[in-house]
């Protein structure tokens, strides 16, 4: 029975992964700040964890190790967005989104990566508008360029490893979550947080594939 890690876990993609994991048998492991929406889910382990903080991700990682908990999948999920315009978005908001977004995501994989099996997988979680040459949007410096980063560090990470354990990057198009409502209010996007989060277990679990430093675009949608 595998056991899968996901960050970001308290709704959304984040929770509809933890939520369909747990209905396909696997060992559910779930860290977010805010853990009581998870209390239900059977085969799960909640921790309240914020990803910005070190000594929270360090001691997590100690409890696991304490109870010999190996990890088979990652999946790197926590992410935030602010959107306004560039000249608005200051040094602590840029310090805030790339905290969560690209530190966070980074210093949990480091912090992980000795208790992941080596035949495992490390998937980060990124935005289409990361992507070169895909269309950006006003108000989005910020975000966009840090799902940028983590798109960066993926493919050199799967470079740093050579596929032990490997490391993939799934781009998201828009999905219709509180987050992307907060943004952007006056749109609907054509996907919903438990179709995607389906296509992001269907790509964990293929035991046919074995990608490394794989880029892969999941999108429904126009809004990037």
């Amino acid at each position: 029975m595998k056991t899968i890690l996901v960050s970001g876990s308290s709704s959304g993609i984040g929770f509809e992964i933890c939520s369909q994991a747990s209905d396909l048998g696997l060992n559910v492991i779930a860290i977010s700040r805010n853990v009581e929406p998870l209390k239900g889910i059977l085969n799960l382990k909640a921790f309240s964890v914020d990803v910005t903080n070190q000594e929270q991700i360090e001691k997590f990682v100690k409890k696991l190790i304490s109870e010999n908990i190996k990890i088979d999948i990652l999946i790197n999920n926590a992410g935030f967005l602010v959107k306004d315009r560039f000249r608005n978005t200051t040094y602590e908001i840029f310090k805030e989104i790339y905290d969560v977004n690209v530190f966070g995501l980074a210093t949990l994989t480091r912090s992980v990566l000795p208790i992941i099996n080596r035949d495992g997988q490390v998937i980060n979680i990124t935005s289409v508008g990361g992507l070169n040459a895909s269309k950006k949007f006003p108000g989005l410096s910020a975000y966009a360029s840090s799902k940028g980063a983590v798109i960066t560090l993926t493919e050199v990470l799967a470079e740093e490893y050579k596929s032990r354990p490997r490391f993939n990057c799934l781009a998201l198009g828009s999905v219709q979550t509180e987050m992307l409502k907060k943004a952007f209010p006056d749109y609907e996007a054509k996907i919903m947080p438990a179709e995607m989060a389906k296509q992001i277990l269907d790509f964990a679990l293929d035991e046919s594939s074995l990608v490394n430093g794989e880029i892969i675009k999941l999108d429904k949608g126009n809004l990037e």
